[in-house]
């Protein structure tokens, strides 16, 4: 660093406008969203998401609400092509959302953007080219003119295009990229003349995308930028305003939020702020900021988890601990005294019987979010698991106790530490496999067995494959584990100790199947866990003992 850096940068300007209204508002009701996970934070990814991960992150994107997705764009290459026009072949989108795709104002970029939504019922094309001073001068080498010519052609080819289309909807949004760092008055004036092409109405709108595309001041002149614009624009009921916010200086939060009390009508960004360089705007933390405000989001954020978890998975980033409502410890308190101010909340919210929330620590009632009460008085245990444990509930319907998470998750990062690359969906099924011996070779195999009652004894008489050979087994017990484990140790001398046993169903109706777990104790000391699958659940409770047995 050098001593002096105003020899090196400059402060930003300040905008002219004496009578700012935008300190004085509150927000009152929730923005448009727009999602640009698929786009934005596809490409910041050192490694992009392939059609599977792609297509989970929209599922979820639906899911949670949005209404409003920027699925790719397009002309980067075939993957983006092909998976987009897949959603719409596919039928895939669901009628109440709209799907959006980038395109440069370049007429061969925007034709192939109109083709990979051919057939779409509505969809919004998003038009860009940059227009800021440095830009103009480094970048392009172009007049003022000549920029704002790169617009009105595109806008041209945009009207154009959807003309030859009329069984969509088409929707029309025009970013003056670059705008936090350049002229108001030459960003209204390209804006202006993009109007003059599209011809918007009230009733149909043109999407106007004011970017902070590089965060380059506090976020009070951004609010200013935007009220100015606002103000300016002409047939401003005729437009939507919306805000696309990087996160360089830390405030992208802030400076959408602010720019919503300025008059803008939407927000871009993605779940969690991923998005290039330090990432977009946060369109978690936006929305429940509001929520804690009393002001519904229109966003279903009520199972934290699977975002979090989905997230991960889709992008291989990490989401920090501390990361504003959806990390693992942020209502976590290690502190005592802030253990103990937690406690006397929760016992003063009981005795009030009200519902409005007012506990010590607690910004929003972690029970809103799907999270419970124990994590926020104690150290939080989660490691990392409850992604890997995740992605089996959802391909796979299994429901892993948490010590089975534990145990699962150890075996994964193995693998990912021998492979050097990213793991997916069947990476892990095959590796949950191998850990419970669910393939391959194996020791004990159950062939048949049956169950009788002496007294209060139950029998266990079954034929087990071992290494390869049939044998009769028999051992009593209390109940039927205990009752195998005693004829695992008479035939085999295999000592295992129950520890804990859980079970639960696999789908619905005549395709149902049971799940069954067992955490045991061998001779010396160890967790073994084991997992049994059947249509029956008495069966699946052997089978997951014979797992143990096999992982032994």
């Amino acid at each position: 660093m050098i001593a002096d850096p105003s020899v090196k940068y400059r402060s930003f300007p300040q905008v002219d406008l004496p009578d700012r209204q935008w300190p004085s508002r509150t927000i009152t009701r929730a923005p448009r969203w727009l999602s640009t996970d698929m786009r934005d934070g596809n490409q910041a990814l050192i490694d992009p998401m392939d059609e599977e991960k792609k297509t989970r992150f929209f599922d979820l994107l639906v899911k949670v609400g949005l209404k409003e997705i920027e699925v790719g764009f397009p002309s980067a290459g075939a993957t983006e092509f092909d998976f987009i026009s897949g959603l719409v072949r596919t039928g895939r989108i669901p009628d109440d959302v709209t799907v959006q795709v980038l395109t440069q104002s370049r007429r061969d970029l925007i034709e192939k953007s109109f083709q990979s939504l051919e057939g779409a019922r509505q969809a919004i094309v998003h038009l860009y080219n940059a227009v800021s001073p440095s830009w103009r001068r480094i970048v392009f080498g172009m007049t003022r003119d000549e920029v704002r010519d790169i617009a009105v052609a595109g806008a041209k080819i945009l009207r154009d295009e959807a003309a030859k289309r009329p069984g969509t909807d088409w929707n029309f949004e025009y970013s003056p990229e670059t705008f936090s760092t350049a002229e108001l008055d030459f960003s209204l004036e390209v804006c202006a003349a993009v109007m003059d092409v599209l011809r918007p109405t009230p009733d149909k709108p043109l999407i106007l995308n004011l970017p902070a595309t590089v965060e380059a001041a506090t976020p009070n002149i951004y609010a200013d930028q935007i009220e100015y614009f606002c103000r300016n624009v002409p047939n401003r009921d005729a437009v939507v305003i919306s805000l696309h916010t990087h996160n360089d200086r830390g405030t992208g939060v802030a400076a959408a939020e602010l720019g919503l009390m300025a008059g803008a009508d939407r927000v871009e960004g993605c779940l969690l702020g991923n998005g290039e360089r330090t990432g977009n705007c946060d369109l978690v933390t936006v929305a429940l900021n509001l929520y804690t405000q009393g002001v519904e989001p229109g966003l279903d954020l009520s199972d934290i988890d699977e975002v979090v978890n989905t997230v991960q998975y889709c992008t291989n980033i990490p989401v920090h601990p501390r990361t504003p409502y959806a990390g693992d410890l942020v209502f976590t308190a290690f502190s005592g005294s802030h253990q103990d101010a937690i406690k006397k909340g929760f016992a003063a919210q009981e005795q009030r019987n009200d519902q409005m929330w007012d506990v010590p620590y607690l910004p929003i009632d972690p029970k809103d979010l799907g999270r419970d009460y124990e994590a926020v008085i104690r150290v939080n245990s989660q490691s990392g698991k409850g992604g890997v444990a995740w992605v089996l509930e959802q391909d796979k319907g299994l429901k892993l106790p948490k010590r089975m998470q534990a145990d699962l998750s150890r075996a994964v990062q193995a693998l990912a530490d021998e492979t050097s690359r990213e793991l997916n969906a069947a990476d892990i099924w095959g590796r949950f496999q191998q850990q419970y011996r669910l393939e391959g070779e194996q020791a004990f195999a159950l062939v048949s067995y049956e169950e009788t009652q002496a007294g209060s004894d139950r029998i266990f008489t079954g034929r087990i494959r071992h290494d390869g050979v049939e044998r009769t087994v028999s051992g009593r017990g209390n109940g039927l584990l205990s009752s195998v484990v005693a004829a695992m140790r008479e035939a085999f001398g295999v000592e295992l100790e129950i520890a804990d046993y859980s079970e639960h169903a696999i789908g619905k109706g005549s395709d149902v199947q049971a799940a069954a777990y067992v955490e045991t104790r061998s001779g010396d000391g160890r967790a073994i866990f084991g997992v049994g699958i059947d249509t029956d659940v008495a069966t699946a409770s052997v089978r997951a003992l014979l797992s143990a047995a096999n992982a032994l």
